[in-house]
């Protein structure tokens, strides 16, 4: 194994060594935490049909990324720790140190006897900053493992068209290098879509390269037998192409992706002039990345690259020179090969210069820079990115073939030893000030904070609005609400960061704001279920009872085609019929519910979690005293999550009310075994006690139960009176108190704390109690009497009421 295959894979993994313990980044939550078809309870084959996000291929909100095997390779981390982030980062340097060593390997193919050339450019690559989100960012790994398949791809092709030429390994083993770069450009565009541009650089590689033909030359493909071998291989590569494109065109079901306008704004821009000066000057700024990776982002939409709206525009002049390097080296190409030719006729050796491997090095450069970013430059087909720098980790190793070998060139002409050195200098801060950047750069993406905080610059509508969600997760609420004002002060219409500022008063019980937040991202799109539904559920909490049902009913029914999550869209449409029975049930309204909830069952998609639904389902029947419905619904709520503490303790309550008190007992033991540490159980438990007579057992439950929520107004009165009914009345007594000190305006508090200081024999506390209580409701007959029974007391006693 040569020495700089193997440095150059150690650059790879100890450059990105600092990304193993970096967070979930930018999409990855969506792409693995939320995307079904990671997890080993989704049948296999559904891969096959779903997108990248586990939307159906079908669905008109889909994307149509179609990626099976990267899916493939997140579920298999899943199996190996779940969704412990560090295994997918793991995997990801793996992959970027195996794409670099097959990158190692096709530069020591094609520039044998140039060792500058194969050194420089698989350290290069290594080192790209333009790679980090690829490599740093799990999502990326599609790029990454599409580049794998793709090396594969072109290896095995020239393997094959190097048999040919020598005639080694005979017509099987020529086949089977032919069937094996097939096999991986199907590999890698399963993983990712432009891998089927390796068949095109297969393609290119065997005119140019190996055949040695001119474009003019082609047709006598055709018409002489000596090119029966390129024939075959073209037509394969041919027959390749159009059963691939066929094929993902009907799976996808023959209809293009819907993106928002922000994804794509040139796409959505009425002028086609203004459309075409802006596609064109997209892969000349996509260039200047590769060439001076400076300034990155996670995310250059929403105008981060302004359109290019007139011939004014000095951005035209990076277009027209990139475009005119290109025709250079195209041109320069063409010159090389008619080189060639005439050289062969004659019988001369070009050696390394234009027309000999200076040309195939170019050929196979100019095909990796370009050929696999076609898909990305809107000249086919509309993509939902203005420029995503992932998707140049396959062009990056077009442009270090090309820089490596440009070197080398260079190198071999210097006339002495010190140009020889000041160029090989040259070379080594090029590769030092990468690895610094790359290393800078993982640090970014270490962490969704320093991700979004190092895009405020480019792109601060995006950048502040994702900052806004990490903070507001941190608990740092009023940092997050400065964020969040800050992304509308640069567009007022993004409704997602409207939703979100929503929820963030929501949290804060700033009800008003709240709803005008909510209001405005519906506004901004009508059809955002999720606004509806917390829109809804902030009027029911503002007592606007009639409002919130309307708002629940009209979120059941909206539209969700051409949305991009249409799986959280069709949960929350049965998520309002769910608050919207709820809201009937706690008016009373306990038929109109169970009619709600039975709308919300027979509507409900595969993916929806429905225990909640079956639960309070079975509540309502509960309370009309159809017993057993209740409990065949409860029954239904446990079957689908075994676990749900919910339908434990209200499976049980049914029990114990039809005087079924074992099986009752059993199922509260269950609950507190699944949730020892949750209040409501040892409140329920208790409850449950209390009713049977089980004073003791039942206040202890009390008592765990308001350690656990010592805030909790309900939760210590019950403690209190159940502790009074277990004769603990010291401890009663002290429970009292804390419930007055929780609601101090509360009659019956002090009502009850005077009943105990009564019977504590603390009579005059118990007196001024009780005038507490009266104060509070005057004509609250037990108070009153109370008091009697106590004055008369004190006058037995000989001591003087206090007032």
């Amino acid at each position: 194994m040569e020495p700089v295959l193997i440095t150059s894979c150690l650059a790879a993994f100890l450059l990105y060594f600092n990304t193993l313990d970096a967070e979930f980044a930018y999409d990855d939550s969506r792409a693995i935490k939320t995307n079904p078809d990671v997890l080993p309870t989704t049948p296999i084959l559904q891969l096959l049909w779903d997108d990248f996000w586990g939307t159906p291929l079908t669905h008109s909100g889909s994307h149509k990324s179609y990626r099976p095997l990267t899916v493939l390779s997140f579920r298999l981390n899943y199996m190996w720790a779940e969704f412990s982030p560090r295994t997918y980062h793991v995997t990801n340097v793996a992959l970027h140190v195996a794409a670099t060593g097959l990158f190692a390997l096709l530069a020591r193919v094609l520039t044998p006897h140039a060792r500058l050339a194969r050194t420089a450019a698989p350290l290069l690559f290594a080192a790209h900053p333009i790679h980090t989100e690829a490599v740093a960012g799990v999502v990326g790994r599609a790029d990454v493992g599409a580049a794998i398949f793709f090396l594969g791809a072109l290896l095995s092709y020239i393997r094959y068209c190097g048999c040919g030429r020598s005639g080694r390994g005979g017509a099987v083993g020529r086949r089977a290098w032919l069937g094996a770069a097939l096999v991986s450009a199907t590999l890698s565009m399963l993983t990712k879509e432009h891998g089927i541009t390796a068949l095109a650089v297969c393609a290119a590689y065997h005119v140019l390269v190996h055949a040695k033909l001119r474009p003019r030359d082609l047709l006598l493909v055709l018409t002489e037998r000596r090119y029966r071998g390129v024939l075959e291989g073209l037509l394969a590569l041919g027959v390749a192409l159009v059963v691939l494109l066929s094929f993902r065109l009907a799976i996808m079901g023959s209809q293009p992706p819907e993106f928002a306008p922000a994804d794509n704004p040139a796409a959505d821009c009425d002028s086609v002039g203004v459309r075409a000066l802006t596609f064109l000057f997209l892969p000349a700024f996509n260039f200047w990345l590769l060439l001076c990776p400076a300034t990155l982002s996670f995310d250059w939409s929403m105008e981060a690259i302004p359109l290019v709206t007139s011939l004014a525009d000095p951005r035209n002049l990076a277009t027209l020179v990139m475009y005119s390097c290109i025709v250079l080296m195209v041109g320069a190409i063409l010159v090389g090969l008619r080189r060639r030719r005439a050289a062969e006729e004659m019988g001369v050796s070009l050696g390394e210069g234009v027309g000999g491997e200076t040309t195939d090095v170019m050929v196979v450069g100019v095909s990796l820079l370009v050929l696999p970013f076609l898909p990305a430059t809107n000249l086919f087909f509309y993509v939902g990115f203005v420029v995503a720098e992932r998707i140049l980790y396959i062009p990056s190793m077009g442009a270090c073939l090309l820089v490596g070998w440009g070197a080398h060139r260079l190198h071999s002409k210097a006339r002495s030893p010190h140009t020889r050195r000041f160029l090989l200098a040259g070379l080594a801060a090029l590769f030092l000030l990468f690895a610094a950047r790359t290393w800078r750069r993982n640090r970014d993406w270490a962490t969704e904070e320093n991700l979004y905080r190092s895009g405020i610059h480019i792109n601060p509508p995006k950048a502040y609005g994702n900052l806004a969600n990490i903070l507001s997760s941190q608990g740092k609420k009023e940092e997050a609400e400065t964020a969040y004002k800050k992304a509308l002060s640069y567009r007022a219409n993004m409704a997602d960061v409207h939703y979100n500022l929503g929820i963030l008063y929501q949290e804060q019980k700033r009800y008003e704001e709240a709803l005008h937040e909510y209001k405005l991202a519906i506004q901004f799109r009508p059809r955002m279920a999720m606004a509806h539904l917390n829109l809804g559920l902030v009027l029911g909490l503002l007592g606007q009872k009639q409002e919130a049902a309307e708002v629940y009913r009209h979120c059941s029914q909206l539209d969700g085609s051409g949305l991009k999550d249409p799986r959280t869209h069709e949960a929350t449409k049965i998520s309002a019929l769910f608050n919207l029975g709820r809201l009937l049930a706690d008016d009373g309204h306990f038929e109109k519910a169970i009619g709600v909830y039975r709308e919300a069952v027979a509507k409900m998609p595969p993916h929806y979690q429905p225990q909640s639904l079956f639960n309070m389902l079975g509540e309502a029947l509960f309370k009309l005293e159809r017993y057993d419905e209740a409990e065949r619904w409860y029954r239904e709520a446990l079957r689908v999550k075994s676990d749900h503490v919910p339908a434990h303790l209200t499976y049980g309550k049914l029990l114990a009310k039809i005087n079924r008190m074992g099986e009752a007992e059993e199922w509260f033991l269950r609950a507190r075994e699944l949730a020892p540490n949750d209040s409501t159980v040892h409140q329920h438990f208790g409850q449950f006690l209390s009713e049977a007579e089980r004073h003791d057992a039942a206040a202890d439950h009390y008592l765990r139960a308001a350690q656990l929520a010592p805030m909790e107004y309900e939760i210590i009165f019950n403690a209190a009176n159940t502790l009074r009914q277990a004769g603990r009345n010291d401890q009663a007594e002290e429970y009292y108190r804390l419930a007055v000190q929780l609601r101090p305006q509360e009659a019956t508090s002090h009502m009850n704390l005077g009943a105990m200081l009564h019977v504590n024999g603390k009579l005059l506390e118990a007196e001024s109690s009780y005038l507490e209580a009266l104060r509070l409701k005057p004509d609250d007959t037990i108070t009153r009497t109370n008091l009697q029974k106590l004055r008369h007391l004190l006058a037995k006693k000989g001591i003087s009421p206090s007032r």
